[in-house]
């Protein structure tokens, strides 16, 4: 069983939602982004998710973009967040999965096949690829598949009936539904809204269900995680991130909030029923 099979496995037996986490790589700079990464499991996080640098980010919101830039400046790259993975394995954690998310032209100059026999190497569980859809994903998925990493899909608002088959088909890991439309951290989705669309893709799927983009405080995230298997916070904590003083220590604490609201949201929802 994979980590994230495991991890959902974990989840469901213990009657809980899931938190994911996603941070820039090497943002402000590498030893920071380093010890962020590994204070994460303890402040209650179940997956990792950690963004590859690119210039051209068309899904990131401003805080993402800013933090993808601090990367940039401070040296981040393919190799060097791939040499944040395998550290943070050799720091004694060979549970929590770590799942990159980026663009594939980083991955494409890199080399596909070279890219996914590297970070199985290193550590990483699965792959969410922004701007490659199921149709264009042939030069990456069967590199994928032959080094067991997950190949994690997204779902919009504006995936249909006639366009969901096509989107969890070979899909692995958990679905990743994308709750409002545009670039991550600027709006918020309703949570009437995205029950709806959980609930649909559900009936497609027995893959997890993960909800991210626009969740931002420990309540927002809490509400999601009633209703699907795992919440995203990324932008809030990325800005946190960027701020000054001990982000580390800033960040950590803001984490440890979010996922006490999210893994007592469903205790919660039974005592008020």
């Amino acid at each position: 069983m994979s980590r994230i099979a495991a991890r959902f496995a974990r989840l469901r037996q213990e009657g809980r939602a899931g938190l994911v986490t996603f941070t820039m790589a090497g943002d402000p700079d590498y030893a920071t982004s380093l010890g962020i990464m590994r204070g994460l499991p303890k402040a209650g996080v179940d997956i990792i998710e950690l963004g590859v640098m690119f210039s051209d980010p068309m899904a990131d919101g401003p805080a993402v973009q800013a933090a993808g830039l601090r990367a940039h400046k401070a040296g981040a790259s393919v190799r060097r967040t791939l040499d944040m993975v395998a550290e943070f394995r050799r720091s004694g954690d060979n549970e929590t999965p770590v799942v990159l998310m980026g663009y594939f032209n980083p991955i494409y100059i890199f080399g596909a096949e070279a890219f996914c026999a590297e970070a199985k190497k290193a550590g990483v569980d699965g792959l969410i690829v922004v701007d490659l859809p199921p149709e264009e994903d042939h030069e990456l998925r069967p590199h994928a598949i032959a080094n067991g990493l997950d190949i994690i899909r997204l779902a919009t608002p504006t995936t249909d009936a006639a366009r969901l088959p096509k989107v969890v088909e070979g899909a692995s890991g958990f679905i990743y539904y994308v709750a409002v439309l545009g670039i991550t951290g600027t709006k918020s989705g309703a949570i009437e809204q995205i029950q709806e669309s959980v609930e649909r893709i559900r009936k497609s799927t027995d893959l997890p269900i993960v909800v991210g983009f626009g969740i931002k405080t420990p309540e927002q995230a809490a509400e999601v995680a009633r209703v699907a298997d795992a919440a995203v916070v990324g932008s809030a904590l990325v800005e946190i991130i960027g701020g000054k003083g001990d982000t580390v220590r800033s960040a950590l604490r803001f984490v440890e909030g979010v996922a006490n609201a999210v893994h007592s949201s469903r205790r919660k929802a039974k005592a008020d029923a």
